[in-house]
């Protein structure tokens, strides 16, 4: 098992779990981390991961670095989220091996999981009918790197766990409109529409400041910021659905989503990190009828095992910010799945369970927001 003086390398450590994972990992008294950004370390390449490794020769490895996104994008840029991805993993996985490394953490997503799976979705849901479409790529990329943690495991002995979260949000957050995830999304949108509709253009100008807009049409690239015109602005703005008097989300609202906290999903990880090992992660009884025992589905599900509408989370959002305007859908944009329960009876056997729920949530990362808003606008 690792000690206070593991070396641990934490790739991704600048992202949104990552990030909470080095922060939980140093609070528990491991200090002794290693993190490189993406310009010191492309994980990428093959050579310059190979480099590090023979350079640090760490003990255990946390492998939060993805390349992700939203619906929008993962329909967009199909290439860029199976190549990048299996990129990734097979050359931070491969070097682990190489360099004995003791402990390996990957993390994946629920997006595995087929599109029709059994709610809530056990691990045995795993490769049980077709995925969805939309994140199809990104969902091979990531059961390609379990599979790879779970054989290396089996053949070589390895202690290789890997965690699948649900649907993350927290500090450090990605609120970029065209490529975050759902929940921050919604959050700048109706905190954007706000600020229209109390004509605080002050507000605006140091949100798009900080994260310039853009939208690409005809193969033109308009980009907005704090100088550009009130016109460009609200031309820009309202290509995302947001103007003065409403936000227009994608969809129809309907589908239901579960979401984690992501200083909580680093808990759970770093809970794993430290006290699962990979014999803890499967039953060695089930056998297949030729009397081999089958070992599969050893991934772990991390998750608060509850679900609401995106309609019900935008709602809360619209609630927690003051937002006096409409909500409106656009049922022309695709949904996803209609429903992503997990099921976390594992994780609990395993020993750990989520604390926050989502009206808390909401309202811890509107305040980091508002906060990171106004202390980049004083440096």
């Amino acid at each position: 098992m690792l000690d206070k003086n593991s070396k641990i390398f934490v790739a991704g450590h600048h992202g949104l779990v990552g990030s909470a994972i080095w922060n939980n990992l140093i609070a528990r008294g491991y200090t002794n981390l290693v993190g490189k950004g993406h310009k010191e370390l492309d994980l990428l390449d093959a050579a310059a991961v190979k480099t590090f490794f023979d350079i640090e020769k760490p003990d255990a490895v946390v492998l939060a670095a993805a390349h992700v996104g939203g619906i929008m994008a993962n329909l967009q840029y199909r290439a860029d989220f199976i190549y990048q991805n299996l990129q990734i993993q097979q050359n931070v996985i491969g070097e682990s091996f190489r360099h004995d490394v003791k402990k390996l953490l990957f993390l994946g997503s629920t997006c595995i999981y087929p599109r029709d799976a059994e709610q809530p979705m056990k691990e045995e849901s795993l490769l049980t009918s077709q995925l969805e479409y939309t994140n199809e790529p990104y969902a091979i990329a990531k059961i390609a790197g379990l599979k790879m943690c779970e054989s290396f495991n089996i053949q070589y002995g390895t202690n290789y766990i890997a965690v699948m979260p649900t649907n993350l949000y927290g500090p450090n957050d990605n609120f970029h409109l065209e490529n975050s995830h759902v929940l921050p999304a919604m959050i700048r949108k109706i905190y954007l529409a706000k600020c229209l509709n109390e004509n605080r253009w002050d507000a605006v100008r140091k949100d798009i400041g900080l994260r310039p807009v853009s939208v690409t049409e005809s193969g033109v690239k308009s980009v907005v910021d704090e100088t550009s015109s009130e016109s460009d602005i609200l031309y820009v703005l309202a290509h995302y659905g947001i103007t003065p008097q409403a936000v227009t989300l994608w969809g129809s609202g309907k589908p239901m989503r579960e979401f984690l906290w992501s200083e909580e999903m680093a808990d759970a990880s770093v809970h794993v990190l430290l006290n699962v090992n990979f014999k803890d992660t499967y039953d060695s009884n089930i056998k297949n009828a030729d009397g081999i025992t089958e070992i599969r589905n050893c991934h772990i599900n991390v998750g608060t095992g509850k679900e609401l509408s995106i309609k019900e989370v935008a709602e809360k959002i619209m609630k927690e910010i003051d937002f006096k305007g409409e909500l409106l859908w656009d049922s022309s944009k695709p949904d996803g799945t209609l429903r992503k329960l997990t099921d976390v009876s594992k994780l609990h056997r395993l020993g750990w369970s989520h604390k926050i729920e989502i009206d808390e949530g909401i309202h811890r990362l509107y305040e980091w927001y508002l906060k990171g808003i106004c202390i980049n606008h004083r440096q």
